[in-house]
């Protein structure tokens, strides 16, 4: 089974643009995710996939690999579908390049997922943490996934899911950590087909794969990390780095 890591990356982000570019201690936020995951060792290789020649440049620079979009794209996953689609792997790991923090035990989770799934009935893995702040849960910021019995995903959204009407039987809260792995096929399937109304009214890529079928396995992780999405999460994770 082949495995690689593909860390989409765009410089225009709307509440940071730049973000990715900015200095974390020394070196960019790319830079230092790319060297986390390559650190991992946990992948065959590892790529960053990008729209931008100054991200392009400052991985190449510093002898990684990393691949220019050859099109334009509104989402993470038809970006690195792009980039793989002609390649021979078998199983595709999306980390977020505004995550410096990514460690191996969260990624080896969603590996081992597919390894015990003899019967390839899964045919993508993410990760969820259980948060129980009633300010993260109500945030339209933090999706929230919930699940089967057996951690399987049945929907996704911004609002509070489930909406707590009874709050005595034991309902825990997850938010949803944007790091995927994929099936290459179930990856080129998403690339192919529209947007539905669900993901384009709650602007969540994933729920396109239950939309068509799609089996999401759902890993929890106690690592929360941190996120870069603004300014004053920068400053966080530079405290953090020391």
């Amino acid at each position: 089974m082949k495995i690689i890591s593909m860390i989409p990356a765009r410089y225009s982000a709307s509440r940071f643009p730049g973000k990715l570019m900015e200095d974390l201690n020394g070196e960019s936020v790319i830079l230092r995710t790319y060297r986390a995951t390559k650190a991992t060792n946990l992948f065959d290789d590892v790529y960053v996939v990008t729209d931008s020649e100054v991200i392009f440049n400052e991985i190449v620079s510093h002898g990684g690999k990393a691949i220019m979009s050859k099109k334009e794209h509104e989402c993470g996953s038809d970006r690195i579908a792009e980039a793989v689609e002609f390649m021979d792997v078998d199983i595709v790991v999306n980390v977020q390049g505004d995550e410096p923090f990514t460690e191996v035990e969260s990624l080896k989770k969603l590996i081992d997922a597919f390894k015990d799934d003899d019967e390839k009935q899964i045919d993508l893995a993410s990760l969820m943490v259980h948060i129980k702040n009633e300010d993260e849960i109500k945030n339209p910021n933090t999706v929230k996934v919930i699940v089967d019995k057996n951690q399987m995903a049945l929907y996704f959204s911004r609002s509070p899911i489930p909406f707590p009407r009874a709050t005595d039987v034991g309902v825990k809260y997850y938010k949803h950590k944007g790091v995927y792995a994929f099936r290459k096929d179930a990856l080129l399937d998403f690339y192919r087909l529209p947007m539905m109304p669900l993901e384009a009214s709650e602007k969540i890529e994933c729920i396109r794969y239950l939309e068509y079928g799609k089996r999401i396995k759902m890993v929890e992780t106690n690592v929360q990390g941190v996120e870069i999405d603004t300014p004053e999460d920068l400053e966080r994770a530079k405290k953090l780095w020391k």
